[in-house]
């Protein structure tokens, strides 16, 4: 069979991509990435549960407010369960099965990416109690972070928050209904019912955050020292309207991201960074493959093409192919660099965002064009990718993997309660307040535990990492920081094991 020249050259760019680098086993990060969700699990643990430092905890979450609120996800370190990071989570687990299941299966993962997704989306259909009444919170982090125990011992507050018609949270409501409509889309075939029913809460959600306009952060007070919404909740909406068009193929929602386009900043905003504040760049790359969509109008098709404008500024700031000025920087050894605290998960979602418009470009035969007419091929995006992800797991100036658990030397002493302290399951003595700072959190011997999976905070601005427990703005790790990396690594192992690519 004849091969399109177009084909032969990416075979020929990805087999030099992988042929000169150090080699890195793209599986097992996938698989250790997995893993690292089921030792974030609130709630009762199931009897498959593979992380078997954990026990169950949080067994009366919203027993206060007369609600179930049991299960979900601690998001960092510490046990506060909060509902945007968590929801943005589950958004990008989704969208990484969306995006490569079929590799996610092919190394043996895909049950377990979807027990990760389950376990979040069941959360938010307890914490959607009425159209209108989203469960934002259960515990708060002033309370929290006076104490050091794990989680099974818990003696802070457990009080829960919600968002209302009264108190309204647009952003929180929006990313929640987008996590529910993705994750609609990967349970469409192998769980239709639990489909249906994701899809009708995401529905509800959406229509709620939108009616009923304000910022989540203004309503749930306690909220703002840790993850206020900065961004305000117009980009939540396009997020949450992008994923319902794409799990009804509803005309409807197609129009509010093409008629919301300029007064949400869809079209207005050039952004150089993605996260679980911030979705423009999400936003802008969903709509850019929509023009992919032979049925478009004419003036749907100019808006989309003015988000994926937009989209490639972002594209363009990762490369290092704007004007000097709007770039991400780098650190010496290569990594993106946006902020002290927590980098990863920036750099995470960069590879993410890169990887996925990769498969645009390639699919509809197209190169991004940066500054000054720079032409950007689709395989350049994915060597970048691959650059960020390999620097991850250990080429780096410290020679170290920031995904713990994975390669001969990671963070032993990540910021997180649960790791630092002796097992529950080994040891059921209570373990008070203060007595875990004073036991186990100022020591310096590694963490009893070991973190599977987790992305910590990284290095800084010269790619210099102190492992020590207290150093959390490096040490401490997030849901949000390894969720991206799933499909990346999927992606990449796929790549790597390729026949295709072994045969040059």
């Amino acid at each position: 069979m004849k091969q399109h020249p177009r084909s032969c050259c990416l075979l020929l760019s990805l087999f030099a991509i992988f042929a000169s680098a150090r080699a890195f086993d793209y599986a097992d990060a996938l698989s250790k990435s997995l893993l690292y969700f089921e030792a974030q699990r609130s709630g009762r643990l199931p009897y498959n549960q593979r992380v078997t430092w954990r026990d169950h905890s949080g067994l009366t979450d919203g027993l206060e407010q007369g609600v179930d609120l049991v299960g979900g996800y601690y998001d960092a370190g510490d046990h506060v369960k909060f509902g945007l990071p968590m929801a943005f989570t589950i958004t990008m687990l989704s969208w990484g099965v969306i995006e490569y299941g079929e590799h996610i299966a092919g190394a043996g993962e895909l049950e377990h990416a979807l027990e990760a997704i389950k376990w979040g989306t069941d959360y938010f259909i307890k914490a959607h109690t009425s159209p209108n009444v989203l469960w934002a919170e259960v515990g708060d982090g002033d309370t929290d972070h006076y104490c050091w125990q794990r989680p099974e011992d818990m003696t802070t507050s457990r009080h829960a928050y919600k968002i209302d018609e009264t108190n309204p949270g647009s952003d929180l409501a929006g990313e929640t209904a987008a996590a529910m409509a993705a994750a609609s889309v990967v349970f469409r075939r192998t769980n239709p019912h639990y489909a249906h029913l994701l899809l009708h809460h995401a529905q509800q959600l959406f229509e709620f955050g939108d009616k009923y306009r304000g910022k989540y952060d203004t309503s749930v007070g306690v909220v703002k020292s840790y993850y206020a919404s900065v961004s305000g909740y117009m980009d939540e909406l396009l997020w949450a309207a992008l994923w319902l068009y794409k799990a009804t193929d509803r005309e409807e929602y197609l129009k509010y991201v093409i008629n919301k386009a300029n007064c949400f900043g869809g079209i207005g905003w050039a952004i150089t960074e993605f996260s679980w504040d911030v979705k423009y760049a999400g936003v802008q790359i969903i709509a850019s493959k929509l023009l992919m969509d032979q049925k478009l109008l004419k003036e749907q098709r100019h808006k989309l093409e003015q988000y994926r404008s937009k989209a490639e500024y972002y594209i363009c700031s990762c490369l290092n192919k704007n004007n000097a000025s709007n770039n991400v920087e780098r650190t010496p050894g290569g990594l993106l660099y946006t902020r002290q605290w927590n980098n990863m998960q920036y750099v995470s979602s960069a590879a993410f965002l890169l990887t996925v418009y990769s498969d645009f470009l390639q699919n509809s035969n197209q190169n991004v064009r940066c500054h000054g007419g720079v032409i950007v091929t689709p395989s350049e995006l994915l060597s970048f990718a691959k650059s960020q992800v390999d620097y991850v797991l250990g080429e780096n100036p410290m020679n170290m993997s920031y995904l713990v658990g994975y390669g001969p030397k990671f963070p032993s002493r990540v910021h997180h309660r649960g790791a630092s302290i002796v097992s529950f399951r080994e040891d059921k003595g209570f373990i008070g307040c203060t007595q875990g700072y004073d036991n186990w959190y100022g020591g310096t011997r590694p963490n009893p535990n070991v973190l599977v999976g987790a992305l910590v905070g990284g290095p800084d601005c010269r790619d210099n990492f102190s492992d020590q427990r207290e150093n959390y703005m490096q040490t401490e790790a997030c849901t949000y920081n390894t969720a991206p990396l799933v499909g990346v690594f999927a992606k990449l192992n796929y790549l790597d094991k390729s026949s295709l690519i072994a045969s040059y």
